[in-house]
Order: structure tokens, then sequence, then C-alpha cells
């Protein structure tokens, strides 16, 4: 189980946490569930966290600032173990380096290589509600070390394989996966199951419900996972039960459609992201090689390059180069290409940060036809206009002006059917 930092903000949230947990330990049918607990810091306390690094150090060391952030999640294992046991459950936090959750790679963004879990387990053997921050892990140097944003997530799956649970349930404040976001497209509908595959697409084209590494890392290990919302009233209904949305394999899919409890879709949902900027770089000499001037810089600086369209020439030998990058990095891509404009060549930067991404996603386009004609017909109906177009074997992304975001969301739901009925 494993719960974000706006279920954990404060001691009223966290006793409603520990009665979930409570619930999901209990005895069934004389069996007890096996638990461990995964917990994020409370809600803007990391952000507060940072900003004490920033004002000790402007320059800091990111190991020193691992041993800063991660003492948010710290705080809520002791206080989840310490009101577990008040509610008379035999409960205990296991830090990181206790585990220990072996980590590579850098400081603030390192990566989960291994969990050594025999300890953790035979505590929870036991009868121990195991209670872990997510977030943290051990390096190589014996040195705190912090996963990176959204982290906790990647934490959950990463403890949920090591201890071979049978599922892994992340609670958050939604209580599932969308069609869309319900706060644009009313008839949004909550999904029952969704494959891995779209859970994955979903979660890079900017639905935020899960972050993409732990979607990754479930996929790999084989980790069914389950979506849904800490937000429930004491007589809710048991999270074995299923009341929310399950992450799972093709095959799981395939056997729930079968016994009707899923209809198979052409398209799953619709996703938006407004966090993209563009950058046209104009008259770039169309030789072998120029395009790798232009985006091995961006690479070695960890900017990640999404949509890229390279122009025919409007004059011999020099073509117009656009992509697209998180509108966070912007400034420092600007920079960057700036400073390579003699080896690239190029004759101006164009910007523009008032541009969104619109993505369809659904495993059925892999057999079906029209998805994407679909996708352009309806917009040009209601006069959007598509500034570039991405495709994956599951996905179709297109480019459009941030303002037409909400309609063209709202067009495209209704267009593939996806809104529920009355």
């Amino acid at each position: 189980m494993k719960f974000g930092g706006t279920s954990m903000a404060g001691t009223e949230r966290i006793r409603r946490v520990a009665n979930i947990v409570r619930a999901q330990a209990a005895a069934k049918d004389g069996e007890r569930n096996e638990v461990a607990v995964v917990v994020s810091a409370m809600a803007g306390e990391t952000d507060r966290l940072v900003n004490f690094c920033r004002e000790a150090n402007a320059l800091y060391d990111p190991a020193e600032y691992d041993v800063v952030v991660s003492s948010g999640e710290q705080v809520t294992s002791g206080l989840l173990a310490l009101t577990l046991q008040s509610l008379g459950c035999k409960a205990r936090s296991w830090l990181g380096w206790q585990i220990p959750v072996k980590t590579v790679e850098a400081h603030a963004k390192a990566r989960i290589e291994s969990i050594d879990a025999p300890d953790m387990i035979a505590s929870m053997e036991a009868g121990e509600i195991a209670v872990v921050p997510g977030f943290q892990g051990l390096s190589h140097e014996g040195r705190v070390a912090t996963l990176g944003r959204g982290g906790s997530d990647t934490s959950a799956v990463a403890v949920a394989a090591a201890v071979g649970a049978d599922r892994c349930d992340i609670y958050t404040d939604v209580d599932g996966v969308y069609t869309t976001d319900p706060r644009i497209v009313a008839k949004a509908r909550k999904l029952k199951a969704v494959t891995y595959e779209e859970m994955l697409e979903l979660a890079s084209v900017g639905a935020k419900v899960l972050q993409t590494r732990s979607v990754g890392l479930a996929m790999k290990e084989g980790v069914r996972l389950q979506v849904l919302s800490s937000f429930v009233g004491d007589d809710a209904i048991s999270a074995d039960e299923l009341p929310g949305t399950m992450i799972v394999s093709d095959e799981e899919m395939d056997e729930l459609v079968e016994k009707g409890l899923m209809e198979r879709r052409h398209v799953t949902g619709i996703a938006h992201d407004k966090n993209e900027a563009k950058i046209i770089l104009t008259r770039v000499p169309d030789k072998p090689g120029a395009v790798a001037h232009i985006f091995e810089p961006l690479a070695d600086a960890s900017i990640n390059v999404d949509m890229i369209i390279q122009n025919v020439g409007r004059d011999k030998g020099e073509t117009d180069v656009t992509f697209t990058v998180p509108q966070a990095d912007l400034a420092r891509a600007q920079a960057m290409l700036e400073d390579k404009r003699d080896i690239i060549g190029f004759n101006r930067i164009i910007t523009d940060s008032q541009i969104a991404k619109i993505s369809v996603v659904g495993v059925g386009m892999k057999s079906h036809a029209g998805v994407a004609s679909t996708m352009f017909r309806s917009l040009s109906d209601r006069g959007i206009n598509i500034q570039a177009i991405s495709t994956s074997e599951i996905k179709v992304s297109v480019m459009i002006d941030e303002d037409e975001t909400e309609l063209a969301v709202r067009v495209l739901h209704t267009a593939y059917g996806l809104d529920a009925e009355d």
C-alpha cells in the first residue's frame, strides 16, 4: 500500500490512513494479510526542505541535499507506525538504509538497483506491518540517496516486487484512472482496468496519476497495480474488492474482456500536457550531422526532446527544424543552442511556450486503422490547427495552441465515444 503527500498531510489524515491499513491487514476467512506501507512526505514538506537547502548554499552538494529532503518521509513513516500502534496493530518503520534499498546513479535522481528484504519479510510474517519511507535508498558509498520527484510510487512498486506482493495499491487524491481529466470533461468515465503499456503512454503524455518510472518497473517485474482514493469514508468498500483502476498485463486484460468485465475500445483515454515548449531553428544546413549537432548537447544536459519536425528546405541546402522540450527546460535549451550556433549553423531561434500536447492512447490502435484520421478530422471541424504530430504503436499526439486545450480534449473525448452515458 502506498500513500502520497496529500494523504499524509497532518495527524488527522495519518490516522485515517492508519485505519485503512488496519482494515486491509485484518484477518479475513481466518487469514491475515501481510502488509507493507510506503509513505510520502506530508504535502508541501519536500518543497520546504528544498528551499532550506537553497538558502543554506545555492550551489548545494547533492549528497547533503539528499540527507535533508529524505527526512520528510522519515517523519511520516515514524508517525504512521506510532498511529498504527495506538490502534492496537503491531507495526515498525524501516528506513531505506535499514532494509536496504540499494540505489545507483546520481544523488537527487538515483535509481533503485535492488532491495534486500528478508529481514522485513520475516517481520511481516511475524505479524508486523512494515512502514517504509518512499523516495529514499542507500548509495554504493553508504550514503542516503533520493529518487527524484514522484519517487515514492517507484519505491512502492520496488518493495512490492521485493516481497512478492499479490498487488500494489497506490492510494492518491483521485479514485482511479479516468478516460480523461474529469475537471475538463464532466462525462469522463473511471476505467476498471488499463494495460501497463497504456498507462505508460498516459503517464508520459500528461496524466498525473502515476509516475512513469513506477509503471515501467511494474511492467518489468509483473507487479499488479491498483490506483484508488485514500479520501474515503470509514465504511468504504475493501480494496480487495477492487474499487479503483487495475493496471495489468495484456494477458490479464484479455481475460477481463473475455469474462465481460471490460469492453474492448480502440481508444482508452485522452491526455493533455501544457508543460511543453516549442523551439524552431531556421535555415539549418541540410547536410549529414547537422541534426546531431542540435540534439547531442540537449541529450548531454538531460533535456528530453519530444516531437521533432524537419521541414523541407525553402532554399537549397537549408531546412527549418522544429521540436518540443519541457517548458521548465526552455531557457536552458535556448542558451545551449545559442552557445552552439557556430557549430550548428542556424540563422534564428524562435520559441513558443503557449502550446499544449494532446494525446489519444489505446492498445486497440495496434489492430484498428482510422484512429489518427478521426483525431485530425475532429480537430479540423472545430477549427483547431495542428502544429506537429508524433506517434507510437498505441498513441497519437498533436501540438496545438494552449488556449484550445480544453476544447480539443472535449471534442476528442466525444469523437471516440468515451463520454459516460447519463
